[in-house]
């Protein structure tokens, strides 16, 4: 049995990675491309309009995933990919050409699939390392989602650049050009530089292929990249608008802050790998969703500023108010002492507030000349309590959890080499659909989440109850299986074909 990689399988992987961030890159560049039409005024797009332009090739990429999958399992790794990118540099050629809102979202429909391209490399790239090396391979792999980050950061600049900085809006079409003609030298790079490897599953009818399906795990481990995946590509474009209506800072602010959380979601995705290798992936599919559990709890509280009513100050007997301060109340010769205010906690005066904070003070409701009966309420109590949701901890714990969600996503493909090591297209699909799913549906539940509740942190809650539900239904299986099999777990992830 193989124990070591070979040269070729490290340079099938180097050209994989490579791809796989060009395609991701090219991706999402609707999220960039659509936001400078219609901010420049080049299209009269709404946002509703904007927002099908996003999602669209988010949704081709991942309900295409399983059937590139099945693809690569059944042609190869090097001709799938390379045939992908030269088919959706097509689309993203003639981008350049329209400005009609029908021919636009049909072109973004086809190169979405570009997003399929995660089912491709996990698939021919598993397919060349040996068990102990694939959660490492596939971890290094999987860095090719930092080609969204790529996009965000240099996109803007260069469409500054192309434009003379907006004297010369039509040079926004040299943009989608560059892309294809990226996509056109890679898939040749590829299938100069890659070669295939044959798979046991390359004789098997279809039928046959697609019994690993009818497993529950299969669909276990597609809601744990639902989460971490999923969740990781919803976030990437949801936390700009967070930032900007939460605390009002600066769109750019804004970007720089998202890419700490996207950022190191796809860096992390190695070092996942890394770790499922040496100390196994349920190990660390533990701590990734108790983690996940653990920081989506902390970022629950919204930032607020409640008052309710405190203690108030009563009259021990009757007479006539004297005289009314901020500080005391005199009633005939009676002086009854008033809590004062204390200096207001907020975001200016206090910029490095933690913790909720909570303040108490009596406000006179009583004027001088009032007659009053004894227990009749002098002052009203008021307490105040203010969280300020600091955004240096606030990007502190995101930036953790996507780091989390990066190692998750290399745990959770991991599994699916030990399990299915003849059909891991066709289920590396499968879960990557899944996962691509909730890219797409994130942001329009968040959306609903929001309306309903008025609430920003109500995406917190729902990440807070996924996570709960994932490692449950994870400890529960894990807890039947050591008690069916426990002289069998030792050195297992799992016992196969049970759970």
């Amino acid at each position: 049995m193989q124990q070591q990689p070979t040269l070729t399988a490290y340079r099938i992987l180097i050209f994989n990675t490579l791809a796989f961030t060009v395609c991701f890159a090219g991706w999402v560049l609707n999220g960039v491309l659509v936001a400078f039409l219609i901010d420049n005024g080049i299209v009269n797009w709404t946002l509703v309009q904007a927002g099908w332009l996003l999602g669209i090739p988010v949704l081709t990429g991942s309900v295409m995933r399983l059937p590139l999958g099945l693809l690569t399992d059944k042609l190869g790794g090097r001709w799938v990919f390379s045939g992908l990118m030269l088919f959706c540099a097509i689309p993203l050629f003639l981008l350049s050409k329209t400005t009609d809102y029908t021919l636009f979202l049909i072109l973004s429909f086809l190169f979405g699939l570009l997003g399929a391209s995660f089912a491709v490399g996990v698939g021919f790239t598993s397919l060349w390392f040996p068990p102990q090396w694939q959660g490492r391979a596939l971890g290094i792999f999987g860095m090719g989602n930092t080609g969204s980050a790529l996009t965000t950061m240099v996109a803007p600049s260069l469409l500054l650049r192309l434009t003379d900085n907006g004297a010369n809006p039509g040079g926004w079409k040299t943009l989608p050009m560059i892309y294809a003609g990226a996509l056109v030298v890679m898939a040749l790079l590829f299938m100069l530089f890659t070669e295939n490897k044959q798979t046991a599953s390359s004789g098997k009818t279809l039928q046959v292929m697609l019994k690993p399906l009818k497993s529950v795990r299969v669909w276990r481990f597609g809601l744990y990249y639902f989460l971490v995946f999923g969740c990781f590509v919803t976030f990437s474009q949801w936390l700009l608008s967070y930032f900007l209506n939460v605390y009002t800072i600066t769109l750019v602010t804004a970007g720089l802050l998202t890419a700490c959380f996207s950022l190191p979601a796809g860096l992390f995705r190695a070092v996942g790998g890394w770790l499922s290798d040496k100390f196994g992936a349920r190990v660390v599919m533990y701590w990734v969703l108790g983690s996940s559990l653990v920081l989506s709890a902390l970022l629950l509280i919204p930032r607020m500023e409640i008052y309710s009513p405190g203690a108030g100050l009563m009259s021990q007997e009757a007479g006539t108010v004297s005289s009314v301060d901020k500080d005391q109340i005199v009633v005939d010769n009676k002086t009854y002492p008033l809590v004062a205010r204390p200096p207001v906690k907020g975001d200016e005066g206090t910029p490095h507030l933690v913790f909720p904070t909570k303040e108490s003070w009596q406000e006179a409701v009583v004027h001088p000349g009032d007659k009053i009966r004894k227990k009749q309420m002098l002052a009203q109590g008021v307490t105040r309590i203010y969280f300020q949701a600091n955004i240096s901890v606030f990007t502190i714990l995101i930036m953790l959890l996507g780091m989390s969600w990066g190692i998750g996503t290399a745990a959770v493909f991991k599994h699916i080499p030990e399990y299915f090591p003849d059909e891991v297209g066709i289920v590396g699909g499968m879960v990557g659909m899944i996962g691509g799913l909730g890219g797409f549906a994130g942001p329009i539940l968040f959306g609903y989440l929001l309306n309903l509740s008025g609430l920003w942190t109500s995406s917190w809650f729902f990440v807070c109850l996924l996570s709960a539900v994932c490692l449950i239904w994870m400890h529960r299986v894990i807890t039947k299986i050591m008690a069916k099999n426990a002289p069998h777990l030792k050195n297992k992830f799992e016992v196969p074909h049970q759970a």
